[in-house]
């Protein structure tokens, strides 16, 4: 527990200098003659953008598989002595709370001072609310430390409820106070947050902990209370001020061409090169060597007649080549991962090819990559978004669905068959389909999030919120269908029959697939679930030792 506060400690003690054009930090962190100025606060505010969470290939769920078996993913971490899951975020939210106490402390006219106090408060809602993803209750530190021996450095885990609602309320002053998107001078701004970003985050969380609530049964919170928060943040988005819109091109959206704000499609973004010198990123390297789709999330995306696996008449089965899984699809399928002999990371894709062990013979995920920034050796600089606008649709419809147990006509055309509409994917997801075809609404929604969001780092929190991953975790593992015509090399090069499935869909005694010649990447019993622990983090034994008991550790760790 003391591990964070002295983080807190030192956060606090430290000073920023400001900057005049861009969002780097100095590097003078004296208090001296600092705090006077709008431009003191900007500055300040700069250090918050350099600790934003950017790219990454998220391996805790079953979404992408790897070279390497997550510990997270496959339920055999322990707990650890520390973790930065705990520090890191207590020492951004300590950056936040100094802003906050030395600018409301400063004489500065309120509209100038609050525009950039927002900015701390946006991001000290937005550290919280990963904590309490992770861990669940956690202590509610709003003030700056100006001495160790201070009582709440020992506070105990405050409910996440109580947490949550701080970060509404600071989240609600980030909107009141930060500027429309389009007030933003894309020259010197493009990057920080605004009132768009402050909006989606409200509805990002109330959905988050809205689901959270009803599918765990939680005693604490309104699941409806967080519901509504989400759609009226959403719906004020979409159809009050409307500043958002989706690209009209989905693969060119995740390259250069998607940068700014000539792109609607973006909220919340992290910004990176070249004008933020050293801010860079291996998002390309990243998809050739360390991520590939699992056949599981693979599954989700629909036939060209708009109905699932399991019920399209459109499905060839039994599969005996990579065509056959990717022909008559959802086009976002083919927008996402390779085709044989399409150019991808080091020349035309082949299956099973020797380069290909890096990221565990997974579907190479084509969403993202770009050969020229592949080429720089990680020093790529795209923007990642963070939130877009097809999630503020998304987030909207499921929302609606969740809190009101329908969702009408006109909502799924707004929002889903909208999204759909942009790949030219025109099978639209109604009422009277879902009847007729015996699926379930909120299936079909959750699977456009599914599809939509491939290696976006939403999947796991989803399935942490809808409380699926005790059902899709502990299961095997699936990649490639094998096909000797579509590779150069052998099933026996590859580990035999011990890494594919036979005729009836078995590997080593286990039940593993619907069908023969599926690659297994890691088998069931090497993975686990446990639904009583698994869905919180372990709070690292550090912080529970040194709290003289004022932090107690979540179940069964």
């Amino acid at each position: 527990m003391k591990k964070i506060f002295t983080y807190l400690f030192m956060a606090a003690a430290m000073a920023f200098t400001g900057c005049s054009l861009d969002m780097d930090p100095e590097t003078d962190l004296t208090d001296n003659g600092f705090w006077q100025s709008a431009t003191d606060l900007r500055g300040a505010c700069n250090y918050l953008y350099i600790d934003l969470p950017g790219f990454s290939h998220d391996m805790r769920s079953e979404e992408l598989v790897g070279p390497n078996q997550n510990s997270i993913s496959s339920g055999n971490r322990t707990t650890p002595n520390t973790s930065s899951d705990w520090t890191n975020p207590y020492e951004k939210i300590g950056r936040c709370n100094k802003i906050i106490t030395q600018g409301e402390a400063m004489t500065l006219d309120a509209s100038e001072k609050n525009r950039w106090l927002a900015e701390a408060h946006f991001f000290r809602a937005y550290h919280y609310f990963d904590l309490v993803k992770k861990y669940g209750d956690v202590p509610l530190i709003l003030k700056v430390f100006n001495t160790t021996t201070d009582p709440e450095i020992m506070r105990g885990r405050d409910s996440r409820e109580t947490v949550i609602q701080q970060c509404y309320q600071d989240l609600a002053f980030a909107a009141q106070w930060l500027p429309d998107i389009d007030e933003t001078d894309n020259e010197t701004d493009w990057g920080r947050v605004t009132r768009s970003a402050a909006l989606a985050m409200t509805m990002r969380i109330g959905l988050y902990e809205g689901t959270y609530i009803k599918f765990h049964n939680l005693a604490e919170g309104d699941a409806n209370a967080h519901l509504t928060k989400a759609i009226n943040a959403a719906d004020t988005i979409i159809h009050i001020e409307r500043k958002h819109d989706l690209y009209p091109d989905f693969q060119s959206l995740f390259y250069f061409d998607g940068e700014g704000r000539q792109n609607p499609e973006n909220v919340f973004i992290k910004k990176y090169g070249p004008d933020r010198t050293g801010i860079v990123h291996n998002n390309s390297r990243g998809l050739e060597n360390a991520a590939a789709l699992s056949r599981q999330m693979l599954d989700n995306f629909l036939y060209a007649d708009g109905l699932p696996r399991e019920k399209s008449p459109l499905r060839i089965s039994p599969e005996v080549s990579y065509s056959d899984i990717i022909e008559n699809r959802d086009p976002r399928l083919k927008l996402t991962i390779y085709s044989i002999g399409e150019q991808a990371y080091k020349g035309p894709y082949t299956p099973f090819k020797n380069d290909d062990q890096q990221h565990g013979y997974g579907y190479p995920i084509k969403k993202g990559f770009m050969a020229d920034q592949w080429a720089t050796g990680s020093k790529e600089t795209v923007d990642k978004m963070i939130i877009r606008y097809a999630e503020v649709l998304l987030s909207y419809a499921e929302a609606l669905y969740e809190r009101d147990g329908s969702i009408s006509d006109e909502v799924l055309d707004e929002t889903v068959n909208y999204i759909r509409n942009r790949v030219g994917f025109d099978v639209k997801l109604t009422n009277a389909f879902v009847q007729q075809h015996e699926l379930d609404m909120r299936q079909e929604i959750r699977r456009e999030r599914m599809v939509e969001f491939i290696d976006e780092s939403l999947h796991y929190d989803d399935i942490i919120r809808w409380k699926t991953a005790e059902e899709v975790l502990p299961r095997a593992m699936v990649g490639l269908l094998f096909n000797a015509d579509e590779t150069i090399r052998t099933r026996e090069e590859l580990g035999g029959d011990a890494r594919f499935t036979d005729e009836n869909g078995m590997c080593n005694g286990e039940q593993v697939y619907d069908q023969a010649n599926m690659y297994v990447i890691e088998s069931a019993d090497s993975r686990s679930f446990d639904p009583e622990r698994d869905y919180l983090y372990p709070i690292p034994v550090y912080e529970i030792s040194t709290s003289n008991g004022a932090v107690t550790q979540n179940p069964k760790w």
